[in-house]
């Protein structure tokens, strides 16, 4: 049986326009999957105070790539952030993948294997050795794809309600 290629990217820099539909959004998804941890205003500022800490300068931030996947034919199919050095350490043998998604209607058709891979190639050209990310329990999807992929758990947290 032949094998599936996944479908051809082209990543690029992010516009002004783009950037601020994409934190609008992010940081409204980013405070949803808190809500299970924490309240909902809890979540929201956290979101808020996540990309400030993350993103003083938004586009111009040094170390970070916010992209845009385009297919081949130059319609957006999803989009990535990557920040060129680890977190927390900053050091640059490491990248680190804060978000990576997939425009809906173009799921389950490869683009996000496709995706990764490009932000693989982003990261080990500018001198990373390793790319890390988090991933949410919840995100099955995700964490198929990084497992398929090649990555490997090093850390874990877990949570049980109590009632």
């Amino acid at each position: 049986m032949p094998s599936r290629r996944d479908p051809p990217v082209i990543l690029r820099d992010m516009r002004q326009d783009e950037y601020d539909a994409y934190t609008a959004r992010r940081e409204a998804e980013y405070a949803d999957s808190l809500a299970g941890s924490l309240p909902p205003d809890a979540a929201k500022e956290k979101a808020r105070q996540d990309h400030a800490e993350f993103l003083p300068q938004g586009l111009a931030t040094e170390r970070q790539r916010l992209l845009i996947a385009e297919d081949d034919a130059g319609h957006v199919v999803g989009t990535a952030w990557v920040g060129l050095e680890e977190p927390r350490t900053r050091t640059t043998e490491i990248a680190w993948l804060y978000d990576i998604r997939v425009e809906e209607r173009r799921r389950r058709s490869g683009y996000a294997r496709a995706i990764l891979t490009a932000v693989e190639a982003l990261a080990r050209d500018a001198g990373a050795s390793r790319l890390g990310l988090n991933v949410f329990g919840h995100n099955r999807p995700a964490i198929a794809l990084y497992e398929t992929s090649g990555y490997e758990v090093t850390t874990q947290q877990m949570v049980k309600r109590l009632r």
